[in-house]
């Protein structure tokens, strides 16, 4: 069984004026929230068990799931209205929610991309990897390094100069960005030793030096990371040829 977790906590800081009286996940996108988005495609790509954790404004995703009766799935609200948690302690803080599922597909709800999730689920499954990473080439400041078998070895941001790196992995490295897509096996609760607020990013890495993780390389006809205005409206106008 596979379960969907969407990331709908954060402040949307970088919409600025769209979230000061609304949730990232209700910011609109063609007359439709982003969540909804996420949600349908997911949805069309056979998942119907969804986790959605909030913060900002909870009571409005609460309230818009139940106007549209879930959308004819199974879905749960992870609430951390009290602490925001980051996306390593959101996915600990819904494990009582997620111990179903032998596989948790986890999606910020500001992606939006046509990226085969049904694809990228089954090699996931095929690698037996504890977690498999969607990633791309882009211009993005923040790049994750994986050797030649696709294994997790390093993040860096080029901007700072910052660098967090798994020991013993002096091997050539191939830089990719993150999609912000990712799936994980049940069985990485096992290994989280974190508490509290933390990134998934460093869970990732803290478990690589021993257990599978891996990247997957993306294929898509469009991604796009709806945290700001300007890509709103390039999504926008791809949804219009469609």
């Amino acid at each position: 069984m596979i379960k969907a977790f969407i990331l709908a906590a954060g402040l949307g800081t970088r919409l600025k004026q769209l979230t000061c009286n609304k949730p990232k996940a209700l910011v609109l996108l063609n007359k439709k929230p982003l969540l909804e988005h996420t949600i349908l495609n997911l949805k069309s790509q056979g998942i119907n068990d969804f986790i959605v954790n909030v913060h900002h404004f909870p009571d409005q995703i609460i309230n818009f799931l139940k106007e549209k009766n879930n959308f004819g799935c199974n879905i749960q609200i992870s609430d951390e209205r009290e602490k925001l948690l980051d996306t390593g302690g959101a996915l600990l803080f819904a494990k009582n929610k997620l111990k179903d599922a032998e596989h948790i597909l986890i999606h910020n709800v500001d992606i939006f991309s046509d990226i085969d999730i049904k694809e990228f689920t089954a090699n996931h499954i095929k690698n037996s990897a504890l977690a498999t990473l969607a990633v791309h080439s882009s211009n993005s400041s923040r790049k994750l390094s994986f050797n030649e078998n696709m294994q997790l070895c390093m993040w860096k941001n080029i901007q700072t100069g910052e660098i967090k790196k798994i020991r013993n992995c002096n091997e050539k490295l191939s830089d990719f960005s993150f999609t912000g897509i990712h799936i994980i096996s049940n069985e990485i609760f096992k290994h989280i030793t974190e508490t509290g607020k933390f990134s998934v990013i460093d869970l990732y890495l803290r478990l690589a030096e021993k257990h599978k993780i891996i990247g997957s390389k993306a294929d898509y006809n469009y991604w796009f990371d709806l945290g700001r205005q300007e890509t709103l409206k390039r999504a926008e106008n791809i949804i219009r040829k469609t």
